[in-house]
This record gives structure tokens, sequence and C-alpha cells, in this order.
């Protein structure tokens, strides 16, 4: 099921086994399954972005309050 949140702070993701890039803060739309989390957003230019995150960074990031769930 997907579900609304925001990113507030710097929160990146790491595509293939390049560096890690900066999400933008803002919007996002997450899909959740056991082992890891997509991430889609929209950037200032309108391209689409998205990813898969581990379970584990996801769940840092929402601790520590840098991805909000939408209620």
């Amino acid at each position: 099921m997907k579900r609304q949140a925001t990113i507030h702070g710097h929160v990146t993701y790491t595509p293939g086994d390049g560096v890690p890039l900066p999400i933008p803060e803002g919007p996002i739309e997450i899909e959740e399954t056991d082992d890891s989390v997509i991430l889609g957003w929209e950037q200032a230019n309108g391209v689409v972005g998205s990813t898969a995150m581990p379970r584990i960074q996801y769940d840092q990031y929402v601790e520590a309050g840098k991805i909000r769930l939408a209620d």
C-alpha cells in the first residue's frame, strides 16, 4: 500500500555502487515491503525520482525525524 510522507533534513540514497545522492526536502510517496521501502518524489525541474532503500536505513531516517509519515 502506498503512503505519503515528507522529507525533512538530509536524506540520501545510493544508486548502485555510486556515491550517496540527496533526496530533496518535500513530499514523497512510499511503498513498504518486508526488507525495503520504495520512495518516489518530484524534483524542482519536474523530473521524477525513485529509489529502493533498505528497510533498516529507512527506519533510521524515520526514527531521526528526517522522514515523517503522513497521518
